[in-house]
This record gives structure tokens, C-alpha cells and sequence, in this order.
């Protein structure tokens, strides 16, 4: 990818906001100094167009699907030729990608299409800086849902049409899973704090300053069975040594599936509101190369990961291995001071650790001495 250039997919489940965030993109990041290109959602455009994708016939809708992946490609690589020759960084968001097809039909016609189209979904996944996926106002702001703009979703404002909603939510997060910048965006009472979370995910993207933000943190049993849906992570975290003070650097090799993602990021202080935060994806050799390079005095963090959303807000469970076995960490992003927390009902809060630096992950690496 162009250094220059930055794709980024916003997506979700219906009723998301990303109308409203596509606006909010652009004006933001205009105002910095980016050209911003928007991609139009390209089913919304067949939709208008003709193309019934509510249709009972197999081999119209894959030619249709078919059709709609091909445009997708062809659209994000026009515009990606148009920024190269602009002079200016540029975003390109686009209004969903290529994966969210594939949360509309069955894996073995999506197999196919990929044949035919001739890709895969690991390569699809890597077209994109990040994936900031808004959650449906069908989970958790049911006021808030409508299909007011877009007559033909077969998510209706009813009960079956909001369980559709969900249900679809959860198989886009399914399909993005795996990307190393994947963003789940939660629910607000306040929408525009659902908007300053898309800008602040893109802003750490682009390798902006940041406002230093506490993520809700709890320490917890769980009781009961978690959502057959929820998805699994594997997660090595790694410290390495830094040569500048107060710069925080690891490594981080995540998997599913039998898959893995190394990611390496770094975290500076920039002052006491501010920090700056770099993330970017390595390839199996140097991540290997770059262990040598691991803190002598903190361990290596193992921990295993299940994510799901939970009336619109967006979870992680972390069960922790090896010396911090017996450690359960619960956190949610994106929570605005004063707006209350949807604890799941399979979890006990044993203590609340928000802001507490012990249970920041770069403490529970310290070795004492």
C-alpha cells in the first residue's frame, strides 16, 4: 500500500451510521490537509439499478454477487490510481468491502466466486489499512433503527427483521476477523460519541496524536455459557526493549482458526493528555527476527481471547495462561464517561480496574525482582 494513500473500509450491520460517518470523514480529514475519496456502497447501486438481491434464484443472485465483487475491485483500484496522481495523502474510504459479500451467502458459493473472480479472503482482507465496523442500531438502540432509507432490506422494522439485523452484524465481524485493524464501533445513547470514536480510530491510522483514553476494565469470573457466536483469539504479546524513554513497544502474534496476524505497535506519551500510537502488520520472519529483541524483564503475555457484542457494546474476555493463570480481564472501547456498562449476565464483576495500571498489560508483563 502507497504510503500515502490509505484505504480504509467502514462497515456494519443495517442501520449502523455510516452515512453520518462517511460525512463526518470527510470534513474531518479535509480540513487536515487529506483528499478524501468516498466509495459508494456498491449493492445500494445495483439495487437502484435493478438487481434484486432478495431474489430466489440461485444463478441470478451469484451472477449478481459475482458482479458486485468485480465492481467493488474495479472501483477501489480506479480510485486508488486517482490518489497516487493527486499529490496530497489520501483516504479512501470505502463504503463496505469486498468481504461483506460474502456475510450475504453461503460459504460454498463464496468459495466458488472467489475461484471464479480469481482471490482469496486473505487477500482480500490485506486490500485495507483498517476496518471500522459500526454495530446496528438493532442491537441495543432499537429506538434508533429505520428503514426508512433503504426500502428493500429484508431486516424490516419487526422482531424477525431486528434478529436478521443482528445476525448479520455478527457475520460481518465474522468475515473482517483477522484483519490487524479491525475496530468494532458500540452502540451510543449519544450518537455523536459513536462518531468521535470512527474519527479517532481513523486518526490512529494515519498516525495522528490521540487524546489518552481508559478502556472500561473489570475483573471477573464468568458463570455461565458465553455466545456460541463469540470469536477466538489466541494472542502472544511480546516486549521489547526501547531506546527511547516513555516509548512502550511489543509485538503481538494473534490466531484463529489455525491462522496468524503478527502485528507490531509502539505507544508514546507526547504529553499528559496525548500519545502517539503506531501499529503495523509483519511478516512470520521478522517478527521472528525481532524477538531477540524482548525485554529481559518482563514476561512474555499469554492470554486467550473471546469477542462479542452485547446489546450494542462490543466485548473482549481475556483468559490469561502460564504465570497469570487464573486472571480474567473483561473490557469494552468507545464508553463515554457516565454512560452506563451492558455487563453480560455470564460474568461476575469481582473488581472494577479501569484506569488501574497494575492490570495494564504492560505491568502484568513486569518481572519483580
Amino acid at each position: 500500500m502507497n504510503n500515502n494513500i490509505t484505504r480504509i473500509v467502514l462497515t456494519g450491520g443495517p442501520c449502523a451510521g455510516k452515512t453520518t460517518a462517511l460525512a463526518k470523514i470527510v470534513e474531518h480529514f479535509g480540513s487536515l490537509g487529506y483528499q478524501v475519496f468516498t466509495l459508494p456502497e456498491v449493492p445500494t447501486m445495483f439495487t437502484a439499478a435493478g438487481m434484486n438481491y432478495l431474489t430466489t434464484n440461485k444463478d441470478y443472485f451469484y451472477e449478481g454477487e459475482k458482479a458486485t465483487l468485480e465492481i467493488q475491485l474495479a472501483l477501489e483500484d480506479k480510485f486508488t490510481r486517482m490518489a497516487q496522481q493527486c499529490g496530497e495523502p489520501s483516504v479512501i474510504v470505502c463504503d463496505r468491502g469486498t468481504l461483506d459479500i460474502s456475510a450475504y451467502m453461503e460459504p460454498d458459493m463464496w468459495d466458488t466466486l472467489l475461484r471464479t473472480v480469481g482471490t482469496s479472503s486473505a487477500e482480500l482482507r490485506e486490500r485495507y489499512d483498517a476496518v471500522l465496523h459500526l454495530v446496528s442500531a438493532a442491537d441495543g438502540a432499537e429506538q434508533y433503527y429505520t428503514t426508512a432509507n433503504n426500502a428493500q432490506r429484508y431486516e424490516q422494522m419487526n422482531e424477525e427483521g431486528l434478529r436478521i439485523a443482528r445476525m448479520l452484524d455478527k457475520r460481518v465481524i465474522k468475515a473482517w476477523t483477522g484483519h490487524p485493524h479491525l475496530r468494532v464501533i458500540n452502540n451510543h445513547d449519544d450518537f455523536d460519541a459513536k462518531m468521535r470514536r470512527v474519527l479517532r480510530e481513523i486518526r490512529e491510522v494515519l498516525g495522528l496524536p490521540q487524546p489518552i483514553e481508559q478502556e472500561r476494565m473489570y475483573r471477573i469470573r464468568i458463570t455461565g455459557p458465553l455466545p456460541a457466536d463469540c470469536i477466538e483469539n489466541d494472542i502472544i504479546q511480546t516486549y521489547l526493549t526501547s531506546a527511547e524513554p516513555g516509548t512502550e513497544v511489543r509485538l503481538r502474534k494473534r490466531g484463529w482458526q489455525g491462522k496468524y496476524v503478527y502485528l507490531h505497535k509502539t505507544k508514546k506519551r507526547i504529553s499528559d493528555t496525548e500519545q502517539l500510537v503506531t501499529e503495523r502488520q509483519i511478516n512470520n520472519s521478522l517478527y521472528e527476527m525481532m524477538l531477540s529483541l524482548a525485554d529481559p524483564t518482563r514476561r512474555v503475555i499469554n492470554k486467550h481471547r473471546r469477542s462479542f457484542i452485547w446489546k450494542g457494546q462490543y466485548f473482549e474476555i481475556d483468559t490469561y495462561a502460564g504465570e497469570l493463570e487464573g486472571l480474567v480481564i473483561l473490557e469494552t472501547k468507545g464508553v463515554t464517561a457516565g454512560e452506563d456498562i451492558n455487563l453480560p449476565p455470564f460474568v461476575e464483576v469481582l473488581e472494577d480496574i479501569t484506569g488501574n495500571t497494575a492490570y495494564f498489560n504492560h505491568s502484568l508483563a513486569a518481572i519483580k525482582q
